[in-house]
């Protein structure tokens, strides 16, 4: 077993703190905790998932632009226009694809690849989300018709690109760091419900008002909490803090009502202003209040929170999610089926490998090793399957290998850099001290890095303060 549970929030030194996240680790030791070696396992499954779900736009002159073909014909094989991906699809390799810097040489090339598709297929709504959904008419890829976004795939693109800014930097070509800030700036425009807190189902939904059915329903397996203190961080916007804290709020209703660990696919809010499982047909079909194929991710993307940040409502969701699992299965993987009620009654007879490797994240967590390598044997073993199942096992191999990539956060302010022009000079001085007179026309682009005190305001102290600054600096 590679991955063990991690007690640290993996964050720069000066992030904005979240609730039952234990301590901050300087970026040194972020680095260290980022040491861990893909095995030779997850290599070679990469090898073959890329093989057979990579793919170039053939109809693209110049630069290349690379996708995730999750389609079963292709438009020469049907002879018609046929769906080749979706933006959900298009942000798992782009993670994929950062995750393998070390481990590829064409990491960077397919990463910047898939950076101009996204680019090359934005939502119709919000101008830096991704069109949900591409098809191949036989001379172009294009959108498909109703070219609005799906959040989770928005979610793992902003978060692929602050990878590749932490992996690659972003003095390149591309600039990772602000196209990331980009598309975290228009999910929170586009795709949050900012009166409920909750992430909506895509930036179609924006425009729906409170008491729509949309306007409150959300997708548990957009519950990538994970990744809300990273953005907070990055961007300093707090109203990432405000999401990750709402979204908690919901996941622990599930766990108390049910203790299951186990949430249904859709969930919306009642008469009662409550979060309950949304009924059938609400937006995909019977199983929309059921664990089905989008909440089997939840697993995953929740029990992360965990292992990188050390939450503890994310410990308390896979112990439920564990005992509830092991139980039900006699601790045999292939027991697993493919779909629960919220209370645990299964309402499928098949097993399926995307049900299967989410569970293998929740076991990382701790006190079920019998049961995680059980797991991971079973994955391994599986066989070939289909993009769904087999690109989440990637990124859940990846992740018990203990080679999942945490960005660094927004860059610290410079102590005294009241002007924000980089340095603490004797221009921040004469700006301050400007300020303190209220000299006609005085402005400070950020008042909070001349609080040298620190007390919450300027004064005199904070001048001398800098003054002393300039003439001992550290």
């Amino acid at each position: 077993m590679k991955l063990r549970r991690k007690t640290a929030v993996v964050m720069a030194a000066g992030a904005v703190m979240m609730a039952n996240a234990a301590p901050v680790l300087t970026a040194a030791e972020v680095k260290e905790m980022q040491t861990g070696a893909l095995s030779e396992e997850t290599v070679q499954f990469y090898s073959y998932w890329k093989e057979k779900y990579l793919a170039q736009d053939p109809y693209v002159t110049g630069d290349p632009q690379y996708y995730v073909f999750y389609g079963e014909k292709t438009y020469a094989e049907a002879g018609a226009e046929v769906a080749v991906t979706v933006s959900e699809a298009h942000g798992y390799g782009m993670l994929i694809a950062a995750s393998m810097a070390e481990h590829d040489g064409q990491a960077k090339d397919i990463f910047d690849g898939m950076y101009r598709y996204y680019k090359a297929h934005p939502s119709g709504i919000g101008p830096n989300l991704m069109a949900w959904q591409q098809t191949d008419n036989g001379s172009a890829i294009q959108n498909s018709a109703g070219a609005d976004s799906a959040t989770d795939g928005d979610l793992d693109i902003a978060y692929a690109l602050l990878m590749a800014d932490t992996v690659w930097g972003s003095d390149g070509a591309i600039n990772y760091k602000q196209a990331a800030l980009a598309v975290m700036n228009d999910i929170m425009t586009y795709e949050v419900n900012q009166t409920d807190w909750v992430l909506q189902l895509g930036d179609w939904a924006h425009n729906t008002r409170e008491g729509d059915t949309y306007y409150a329903a959300t997708r548990s397996s957009d519950f990538i909490v994970q990744y809300m203190p990273v953005f907070a961080e990055a961007s300093g916007d707090t109203r990432w803090t405000t999401l990750y804290e709402s979204t908690y709020r919901i996941i622990n209703q599930m766990v108390d009502t049910y203790g299951t660990g186990i949430l249904p696919d859709f969930i919306v809010k009642d008469s009662n202003g409550k979060f309950v499982p949304a009924s059938a047909n609400l937006l995909e079909s019977e199983h929309d209040g059921n664990f089905y194929y989008n909440a089997c991710r939840t697993p995953w993307r929740i029990s992360m929170d965990y292992l990188v940040n050390g939450n503890a409502d994310a410990l308390k969701f896979a112990n439920a999610l564990n005992g509830f699992i092991t139980r039900k299965t006699g601790g045999d993987p292939a027991q697993i089926m493919a779909g629960y009620t919220p209370a645990g009654e299964a309402v499928s007879d098949w097993n399926d490998l995307c049900f299967d490797a989410p569970f293998l994240v929740a076991a990382a967590c701790g006190g079920y090793d019998t049961w995680h390598d059980s797991l991971r044997s079973m994955i391994l073993d599986y066989g070939e399957d289909v993009y769904f199942g087999d690109t989440i096992t990637m990124l859940c191999l990846i992740v018990d290998d203990n080679a999942w990539i945490v960005p660094a956060g927004a860059d610290q302010p410079v102590r005294g850099d009241v002007n924000q022009d980089g340095a603490c000079t004797v221009a921040d001085v004469i700006a301050l001290q400007k300020w303190l007179l209220h000299t006609p026309d005085a402005s400070l682009a950020d008042w909070k890095a001349g609080d040298l005190c620190p007390d919450g305001k300027l004064n005199a102290m904070d001048l001398c303060l800098l003054k002393r600054e300039l003439l001992n600096p550290a």
